[in-house]
């Protein structure tokens, strides 16, 4: 029996009770007194009464994420923890230059075992990762078993790596109850050649040649395959795999459902070693099916049977190191490329004999069930089920009780999102952010990197070069770092490892319809085998050492609101890590003594008018506004939550209130540092045009604003936190030092701190009853930027907020010290190779920046209230304008096509491609086309934030 497995299941696959069943919703009760009367806007200063109260819901999916409040929990067991790709990726790179893509190329990943993960379709494993299952296909044509997806790698694509395969996550639910799935498989070969030799031929101006361009695709010749999951218990699962061929003729197609074992026993650190077994007919129950007996010491023994009675094919999950590098043996008999050699090239040999000589089943660590249909009629669909459990099947295995579980599991899942999704959201609007939750919930990954084993390499493998350990060597100052745990991935292909500040927004999506799972991962990353012991969190394993913005703290209070259940212990324990983080940040001054934040952040770098391929010349400086601007929001979100905490206390405050009055004294210093600094008082706002500008300091003294409108001037206004009357006074500490700044230090409060109806501040009426708001820009600041941010010419497309003014369409141009620096508008793909040639910066829509602005201006509309901010817009009417473009991206508008979908297949007219909708990583500045990574829910699954905050 596995050791994970549920109680009292019963045997018609129905669950039992306490098997997802709801029991009767919880009652809570409260005293109103804990209810603080509170503005619930982004930034503010205490978490609304409205927003924190806990609704109870009554779905079986709800009370199955009650039973399920840690990772180790029953339900989250099995789940789509399986990388899209694990070949190509830092962790399998043991190279001596750095070199990831080359050193583990597609070529050899369906022969060469992987050391740190695994990848698959559509696939699914235990939460360790030692048990996994996918399926593969073979349309008769293709040269290799389609068995992971295909894409270029960052230096065949002519805008980086690039994934030429269509696929969706079509749906979810957050304990892996239900899940659905559904790739696009050619049935003309697949052009792997093609793909890779005419994207090599295309320059940066021009259009990445996709798998529809090759022609492979028409007349719809294809096979949509779905992988559907359904549980019958926490470790009982009903598999059905579909194929619908949608072509005009009839196809032949091979279906390899496949289950294997990460290989865990080749590297010299354990030699156990688990096994698949088949299982013969007399050891079979009733009817016709086939199963592997799968055994491991630590998950226990658990059993996949097939319906029908196909073909089982065992091999070992080994590296055929006789193919891949002219070794004279290999280190085992049936390799992993085995079951793709006897499908493919027909070698009998490649797998293990069906009887061995003394009449056992084979026995390996990787099997397939082999599904041959030679002719599959247009418009039919053939289907496959399997079932996962740790009993041996019995005569009800695929029995009434297996569709029933499909079905009710299904509908469970549509019961959760209508109670997840508010009313009155429209039918497009809720197939929007399902769709979006349901890449969120698939883009789940079980990350393993332990980076000093990997800087040491393995006892049973070749040693690595010893460059790698020499200071400067990729991630060498990070051996701290040892993870192995489930994480929300950016893209499930492109980048399929977490980053911090993804992470961070993937979490405020996720807190919707898993609070527990969003909170788990951020103080994940703040945990020691995660953060520096310098208190630095760490970006993305290509360079843990990366400085990414300080969002962390903004999601968790954010997921605090959302999740409304006051959970004062998880505040609390981001809180106090955050602190550490803090310090870090504080330790990265300019070391010129400006008083300004060091800037030169992963992803927003390439947006200014320098970039780190360009050096300045000897002597220059660069003083930039983004990174001080980043920590003023930091120290407001730092505030907001010391308040919350102090006011929640029960104590009067105590070190809580000492802590706000700290960040409350930081951020002050931070603003005063903003507006003026040097021995000349230079400033980085420019009063002429209402504008923050980064400011290039001279040899000699002397400076010069660089006039260039990116977001990195409109940062300044995500720092802003208001709270309602009366919070001063309930804070002794807090208030004092408000008492005692308006009294010896005006010159630091006026502009930064303001109360509604009071100006200038006097008579202690900050301690008073009325509204306060705290921000890095006054008010006529707030309105300048506001015409700007809101002015078509310049930031506000259709679709949401550009990240460079559209002004430049004629470029800047400046010269320092005879070196010509220009920028460009560019609302698509980048143009040049930098960081890393597909991400750009300078000109598209990106959802995160966009929903921190939005945030910012509700917070502003809570101060302001009805007040006109700009053209025609409160504070509130701003944020949901932007609200309403960036979901406006994914809906279809009068042409009947989607913003999103551009020109690409997509916008078909042809169902089959318009139901289907994908989230990419940004979004073209004028025509709203996505860009970049195709499946980035990740943070472009902010639209179902966005969607479930409010009535759309």
């Amino acid at each position: 029996m596995a050791k994970h497995s549920a109680k009292d299941r019963k045997a018609d696959g129905k669950p039992a009770k306490g098997d997802g069943k709801p029991g009767k919703p919880e009652t809570r009760s409260g005293s109103d007194a804990q209810e603080r009367a509170l503005s619930e806007a982004a930034g503010t200063l205490a978490a609304s009464a409205a927003a924190r109260r806990h609704i109870q819901h009554s779905s079986a999916e709800h009370a199955r994420l009650a039973e399920s409040p840690m990772a180790s929990s029953p339900w989250r067991l099995w789940g789509p923890y399986v990388s899209g790709r694990q070949w190509g990726t830092v962790r399998e790179d043991y190279s001596a230059d750095g070199d990831a893509w080359s050193y583990f190329p597609f070529e050899q990943s369906h022969a060469r075992a992987y050391r740190w993960g695994e990848d698959g379709l559509g696939a699914i494993c235990d939460r360790l990762g030692f048990l996994n299952f996918s399926v593969a296909l073979w349309n008769g044509r293709d040269p290799i078993l389609k068995e992971r997806l295909y894409g270029l790698t960052n230096g065949q694509g002519n805008h980086g790596e690039d994934i030429k395969e269509y696929w969706w996550a079509v749906d979810g639910t957050p304990t892996h109850s239900w899940m659905s799935w559904l790739y696009r498989y050619p049935q003309a070969e697949f052009p792997y050649e093609q793909l890779r030799r005419e994207n090599a031929a295309r320059n940066r101006d021009q259009r990445e040649y996709e798998l529809a361009d090759t022609g492979v695709l028409d007349q719809n010749r294809f096979f949509d395959v779905t992988v559907d999951y359904a549980k019958a218990s926490t470790d009982d699962i009903c598999i059905v795999i579909s194929a619908t061929n949608h072509g005009p003729e009839a196809a032949p197609l091979d279906i390899l459902p496949q289950v294997w074992f990460r290989n865990t026993w080749a590297w010299g650190r354990d030699d156990r070693r688990p096994s698949l077994q088949s299982v013969t007919p007399a050891q079979q129950a009733i009817g016709d099916l086939r199963a592997v007996h799968c055994r491991h010491e630590q998950l226990g023994s658990y059993l996949l049977a097939a319906e029908g009675t196909p073909q089982v094919l065992v091999c070992e999950n080994e590296s055929n190191d006789v193919a891949l590098f002219g070794s004279p043996a290999n280190p085992a008999p049936f390799c992993k490329d085995g079951i793709n050699r006897r499908v493919v090239n027909g070698d009998l040999d490649a797998v293990a004999p069906e009887l061995s000589a003394d009449g056992t089943a084979p026995t390996g660590t990787k099997a397939a069930f082999w599904y041959h249909f030679d002719a599959v009629p247009a418009g039919e669909t053939v289907q496959v089920r399997l079932r996962l459990a740790p009993e041996l099947p019995t005569e009800q295995t695929f029995g009434p009780g297996f569709a029933a579980v499909v079905a009710d599991r299904r509908s469970e899942a549509d019961e959760f999102y209508d109670l997840v999704i508010p009313p009155p959201t429209d039918d497009e609007a809720r197939a929007i952010a399902r769709q979006a939750f349901a890449g969120l919930l698939w883009g789940k990954q079980l990350y393993r990197y332990r980076v000093k084993e990997w800087l040491d390499g393995d006892p049973g493998q070749p040693a690595p070069p010893p460059d790698r350990r020499l200071p400067g060597g990729r991630n060498v100052e990070w051996q701290n770092i040892a993870i192995a745990d489930v994480m929300s991935m950016p893209d499930d292909w492109e980048y399929p490892w977490f980053a911090s500040w993804d992470l961070a927004f993937h979490c405020v999506a996720l807190a919707h319809v898993d609070p527990a799972f969003a909170k788990e991962q951020l103080v994940l990353l703040c945990r020691e085998w995660s953060m520096h012991p310098d208190g630095q969190l760490p970006a993305y394993e290509w360079s843990f050492g990366d400085a990414n913005p300080p969002v962390h703290i903004w999601a968790a209070w954010r997921i605090y609101l959302i999740d409304g259940s006051r959970d004062r212990d998880f505040l609390e324990r981001i809180f106090t890590k955050s602190l550490l983080n803090f310090g870090w940040w504080v330790n990265r001054k300019d070391p010129d003594g400006s008083g300004l934040f060091e800037g030169g952040f992963l992803g927003m770098d390439n947006i200014g008018l320098f970039n780190r391929s360009m050096p300045l010349p000897p002597g220059y400086r660069l003083e930039e506004s983004d990174a001080t601007s980043w920590m003023g929001f930091y120290c407001l979100q730092m505030l907001t939550i010391a308040i919350e905490l102090a006011l929640s206390s029960g104590t009067g405050g105590g070190a809580w209130d000492d802590l706000a009055t700290k960040f409350l004294e930081h951020f002050l210093s931070i603003a005063d540092a903003m507006q003026q600094f040097g021995s000349q008082q230079v400033q980085l706002w420019d009063e002429a045009d209402g504008f923050f500008y980064d400011v290039l300091v001279h040899p000699d003294g002397g400076y010069q604003q660089l006039q260039v409108r990116s977001m990195v001037g409109l940062l300044p206004l995500l720092a802003v936190a208001t709270a309602q009357g009366g919070v001063a006074q309930r804070l002794p500490d807090f208030s004092a030092r408000l008492a005692w700044l308006q009294r010896r230090r005006p010159d630091l409060m006026r502009g930064l701190v303001a109360q509604q109806g009071v100006d200038p501040f006097d008579g202690g009426v900050v301690l008073g009853d009325r509204p306060l708001m705290l921000a890095l820009v006054d008010a006529e600041q707030l309105r300048r930027l506001l015409t700007r941010m809101f002015d078509e010419q310049e930031f506000l497309s259709p679709h949401g907020l550009r990240s460079l003014s559209a002004s430049y369409r004629t470029p800047f141009n400046t010269v320092v010290e005879g070196q010509q620096v220009s920028i460009d508008y560019e609302p698509g793909e980048s143009r040049t190779g930098l960081f890393g040639g597909n991400s750009n910066w300078r000109g598209p829509v990106w959802l995160p920046v966009n929903i921190l602005l939005a945030d910012a201006m509700r917070a502003f509309g809570a101060f302001h209230g009805d007040e006109e901010l700009v053209a025609g817009y409160t504070g509130t009417g701003a944020a949901d304008e932007i609200d309403r473009r960036i979901i406006g991206l994914f809906r279809v508008g009068d042409g009947g096509t989607r913003p999103c979908d551009g020109s690409r297949i997509e916008a078909s007219s042809d169902p089959l491609w318009r139901d289907h909708l994908t989230f990419s990583e940004y979004f073209d500045g004028d025509t709203g086309e996505g860009l970049g990574a195709t499946h980035q829910t990740g943070w472009t699954a902010l639209v179902a934030h966005l969607i479930c905050s409010g009535d759309r």
